[in-house]
Parts: C-alpha cells; structure tokens; sequence
C-alpha cells in the first residue's frame, strides 16, 4: 500500500505498480512483419495500457506450438499454419490480421527465358522448405496454368534463395515484402507469379494468435494487448520511415541492412498490405480464413485430433475474434 501511495504521490500511473505480464512470441527472426509489435514496444503503450510485453525470441518451436501450449500467451502465426493446427485441436484464436492479402509469391530467375508462366514449371526444380502446403500450392498454380503440375522439390530452406540466384534450381517461394525487397537491393531480376492470379484463394498471410483459454480468462488484458498492438501497425502505417528505424534500433544489432527495411516497410504500405480502405488496421476476413481452409480441405492437408484426414469442413467457431480491435 505504501508503495502505491507513492506512486501517486509521485504522478506515475498505476500501471507501473502492477501490470500484466505477457508474452509474445515471433515466428521468424524480426522483420517488419513484427513492426507494430516494436513500436508499441518502444512508444511505451503496452505500459501505458499496463501491460509489461515480452517479445520472445524465434526460436525451433513455431510460435503457434508456443502459444497453444501456454508458454506464451500471443504470437505472430502464418494462416495455413494455423489453420492446420486449429484443425487439430490446438488452443489457439486469430486476434488480429497483420497482412490483408497474401504477400508470397513464386519467382523464378528473370534471365530464365524457358520459364515465363507457370505451365512452363512442369518437370522443373523447385527449392523448398519442407511443408505440405508448397506441394499443394504449386501444384494447383501450375494446372490452372494448363499443365499437369509435376516438378521435382530439394528442401533448401533460405538457401533457396542463393540456389535460385545462381541457377542450381528452377523455381522457388518467397515473401515480396522481404526476400523479393532483397532481390532487388541485391540486383537480382526475377519474374514473378501471385498465388492468386493461379487458382490459390487470396489469404492474410500473416496474423496474431492468442491462447483461446488465456483470452477467456482475462478479456480487459487481452483487448489491452490486441489495442496496444492495433496502434502500433497503425503508427507503422502512417509513419513507415520512423517505424522502421525504431524496428531497427530496438532489434540491437539483429537487422543490419537499414535499406532492406526501410525498403520492406515501403512495400508494405505502397502494396496495401496494411491496410483496406474502409477497414480498421488489423481486421480478420472471416471469407478469407474460410476460403484458405476450404483450399487445404481440398488438398487433403487438415487432420483431426486423432491424426486422421479431414474429408469434411471443420467446425470454426471460435476461430477467430475481432471484437478486441478499435474501429
């Protein structure tokens, strides 16, 4: 009691005396994905909504793992990821959209006269990164192109991304907003297809998940995070050159090429990647989330909790929740 009288004695909010404690994991190291996060960090409005936020670190364990396990409360999830894991029973919800539309693409090198469509990937080499959602992808890009949808996969990881540079493989996946910012910094020509111009469902790439029982239990802390961090993309929106150079400075050292992110941010706000008009910052597309689902149905990539293939819709109530983002 004394030390709260002190403390408004001396002005300071009582926030600071007893704040929430949450913690957020990311899923890859920071990029500008995680923007909002860092600037909501940094402006001090996670504290100012008393909250005391933890941005945990990428590590081996997907931040969904993390989050439905209860080791962390929120984190930054990827929507076929989740919806593979939700499918599954995971304790998870969509709090908020960081991306409205999708932000990958396929790109093959632009000095790769014999590639100009997808139909021509046919019997190619595709670098990979282990999932069965590129299988699934690529496949039915290349036969609404026309062609049968056969290629050969090798899993790179990231270095897929010199593999394709250099010629050791066709085709590959990437993020136009990072690696395809990167490509060109780097001066590296690429041709380029968009997952929807293919018969893949436009998505949100990227959102934010919570621990559905977490956020149950303590609603007012949840919608302080979720606002908190609404205003923190919004800033990010308004404001991509400062936003960057705070994603930069509270990173220490981690994000060294300052071009790739100011680059990254520009991409993010120029594409419309933010934002819709007439939407809040951060606004789930409950078509959208059921359409990518429906696209994974299809091609059998969705398991119950049992581990058995899912041949029918599954239930998705409670999938997701805009009822904590300002409008």
């Amino acid at each position: 009691m004394k030390k709260l009288i002190a403390l408004l004695i001396s002005g300071l909010p009582y926030s600071a005396f007893a704040q929430e404690q949450i913690s957020v994991a990311l899923d890859w190291t920071p990029n500008t994905n995680h923007i909002g996060l860092y600037v909501a960090q940094e402006k001090g409005w996670y504290e100012e909504a008393g909250l005391d936020v933890d941005i945990l670190p990428y590590s081996d364990t997907s931040a969904g793992t993390l989050v439905a396990s209860g080791v962390a409360q929120f984190g930054i999830v990827g929507i076929i990821g989740f919806i593979t894991q939700r499918s599954a029973g995971a304790d998870l919800q969509l709090v908020m959209a960081v991306t409205q539309h999708e932000t990958g693409q396929l790109v093959v090198n632009g000095d790769n006269e014999a590639i100009q469509r997808p139909a021509d990937l046919d019997g190619k080499t595709y670098a990979g990164f282990g999932t069965e959602w590129e299988s699934a992808l690529i496949s039915t890009m290349i036969r609404h192109d026309g062609a049968e949808g056969t290629f050969e996969t090798v899993t790179l990881g990231t270095s897929a991304y010199e593999a394709l540079a250099n010629g050791t493989v066709d085709f590959t996946l990437e993020i136009l907003t990072w690696e395809g910012v990167n490509a060109e910094l780097l001066n590296r020509p690429q041709r380029s297809f968009r997952y929807a111009d293919y018969g893949v469902p436009d998505q949100q790439t990227t959102l934010i998940g919570g621990n559905q029982s977490w956020i149950e239990n303590h609603p007012e802390a949840a919608e302080a995070l979720i606002k908190a961090t609404q205003r923190g993309y919004a800033f990010a929106l308004e404001n991509p050159a400062e936003a960057a150079d705070i994603l930069i400075e509270a990173t220490d050292g981690m994000l060294p090429d300052e071009q790739l992110v100011h680059g990254s941010m520009a991409a993010l706000v120029e594409g419309g990647y933010l934002k819709d008009e007439g939407e809040p910052v951060g606004l789930i597309d409950p078509q959208m989330l059921k359409e990518s689902t429906a696209f994974m149905l299809d091609a059998q990539g969705l398991r119950d909790e049992t581990g058995n293939t899912l041949t029918e819709m599954p239930d998705m109530t409670g999938w997701f929740n805009n009822d904590y983002l300002a409008r």
